[in-house]
């Protein structure tokens, strides 16, 4: 396979569980591949250097950013695929791939991850986020002590959208599926350095949401609530791309603290504005929660209508089920099995995910 000019950098600390598989699956496709170590006491350095182009040491200053940059300083090439050592490249469509690089040589590359996440039970699913991962290193950083993000270098243009195209990539996140111990030391790990970016940042709202996605993980409902309505004083559009998770994080842990009619409050003030499907899933499960339910199965219906409904991952499962689950129990059992089809082909498609 001929090789594309992008040089995979990835930053690694005790990360022997996850490692090997993430650089084997990122052989085939002809990459450089640098990993920088950030003080590993297990067998990571060890693995890299069986895989690697290059393996470098940076000592940990607790900055995510600054390690990225380290470790893209070392790449050959200009283009820059950010990963972590928990995401497993299942596939990328190399020929579309270069096509892209050379039509936007100055946009940026989305991810469409496919995050695993376990549920209350320890039931397997996953959802679809966008994150920015490929970059020019010749016009963007990264900047952000924690949850780092690709910024434009020229600080004029940070305030600006930046133009991106969806990288034709399949790639599987194991992080959100790991066991109690090991999520609540990371969840703490981030808090940590959360607090230390408040006190710098001009983006307070994102630091608060983050904030509040990190307590919410350590069962810290209360204190996610906090942060999180803290974050959304800070919003002045909802156009900037984390709003919407903030707005959904808000009235998912409403619920979870028993302020339904919060949550739907919330999700009924900002419905008009943002039209996506998960945003429109989320709303149906509001309802749901406040027995609102007819209101729920046209919420559902819709979501799984829309054109980015597939963004909704392991959850169109969920939508499906529910439908399914209403129309049931108003008897109507010919709508129901209009949706069982899809529903056994999207449980399908999350099985695969799931089981790699």
């Amino acid at each position: 396979m001929s090789k594309v000019p992008i040089s995979v950098c990835i930053i690694a600390k005790n990360e022997e569980r996850f490692i090997e598989d993430c650089l084997k699956r990122l052989k085939p496709f002809g990459m450089e591949v640098i990993v920088t170590d950030t003080g590993s006491t297990d067998r990571t350095k060890e693995i890299a250097q069986k895989y690697a182009d290059k393996v470098v040491d940076f000592e940990w200053i607790k900055d995510f950013s600054a390690a990225r940059n380290y470790c893209a300083s070392f790449a050959k090439n200009n283009w820059i695929l950010a990963l972590d050592c928990d995401e497993f490249v299942n596939s990328i469509d190399i020929r579309i791939l270069r096509m892209l690089m050379q039509k936007y040589p100055k946009r940026t590359g989305v991810l469409r991850l496919k995050n695993l996440t376990r549920g209350e039970n320890g039931e397997m699913g996953y959802r679809n986020d966008d994150i920015t991962r490929l970059y020019n290193k010749n016009f963007y950083t990264f900047d952000y002590a924690i949850h780092e993000q690709i910024c434009p270098k020229d600080i004029s243009k940070r305030n600006e959208p930046m133009d991106a195209f969806l990288l034709p990539m399949d790639v599987v996140h194991h992080g959100y599926a790991l066991d109690d111990e090991s999520m609540k030391k990371k969840q703490l790990r981030n808090l940590e350095l959360l607090y230390q970016e408040l006190e710098s940042t001009p983006d307070k709202g994102y630091v608060y949401f983050q904030i509040g996605q990190s307590q919410f993980m350590l069962e810290g409902v209360h204190e996610a609530i906090e942060a999180y309505e803290k974050g959304l004083e800070f919003v002045t559009d909802t156009g900037k791309y984390y709003v919407p998770e903030l707005i959904m994080a808000l009235a998912k842990t409403y619920v979870a603290a028993d302020r339904v009619q919060e949550a739907m409050a919330l999700m009924d003030r900002y419905a008009p504005q943002i039209q996506t499907a998960k945003y429109v899933f989320t709303h149906a499960n509001v309802l749901w929660e406040a027995d609102q339910i007819l209101q729920a199965l046209g919420n559902y219906i819709k979501a799984t209508a829309m054109p980015d409904a597939k963004d909704l991952g392991g959850e169109l499962t969920v939508c499906y089920g529910r439908i399914i689950q209403i129309y049931e129990a108003f008897g109507e059992k010919e709508m129901a099995e209009n949706f069982h089809q899809r529903f056994l082909a999207s449980n399908a498609d999350k099985e695969k995910v799931i089981k790699g």
